[in-house]
């Protein structure tokens, strides 16, 4: 299991190589990137800040939860921090399982988790300003049909 807070951007095809090649006998790998999204057109940049030790603490303790759960071979979280331009990697989740279900319910997990729990704050320049973004019902309730503690 590999977690990485990182302000540099990563090569997605390289990571995903990497995590591949490190999981001999997994039936099914699944990855995943999220990416700095503009939907009304006037995002300039998005600045994610963290607590260094803190955020890798949780994020340690949720994939060793996804492990555990969907008996994962081995799963890798890369997530960004810093200021970002739209289009930009902001994070990879990548699982592998002896079996499909496995791996996607997994990833799905980790990727709920980061979106709704993570200890990662997120600030939105545009030409009106900057403004933190707020947690949305809807990453809550996708992260509810977990039943997680985490």
């Amino acid at each position: 299991m590999s977690i990485r807070v990182q302000s540099q951007p990563f090569d997605m095809g390289f990571e995903v190589q990497a995590f591949t090649d490190s999981v001999p006998g997994a039936g099914a790998v699944v990855t995943f990137s999220g990416l700095v999204r503009d939907e009304g057109g006037s995002l300039g940049a998005m600045e994610i800040e963290h607590y260094p030790g803190m955020t890798e603490k949780a994020l340690q303790s949720i994939c060793d939860e996804a492990i555990e759960r969907w008996s994962l071979t081995d799963a890798l979280i890369i997530h960004r921090h810093g200021k970002l331009s739209p289009g930009e990697q902001i994070m990879m989740v990548a699982t592998a399982a002896r079996h499909r279900s496995d791996a996607f319910e997994g990833a799905e997990f980790l990727m709920d988790f980061l979106k709704s729990r993570a200890p990662f704050w997120k600030k939105e320049f545009t030409g009106d300003g900057a403004e933190w973004v707020d947690a949305k019902q809807s990453d809550e309730e996708a992260l509810e049909r977990w039943g997680s503690e985490t």
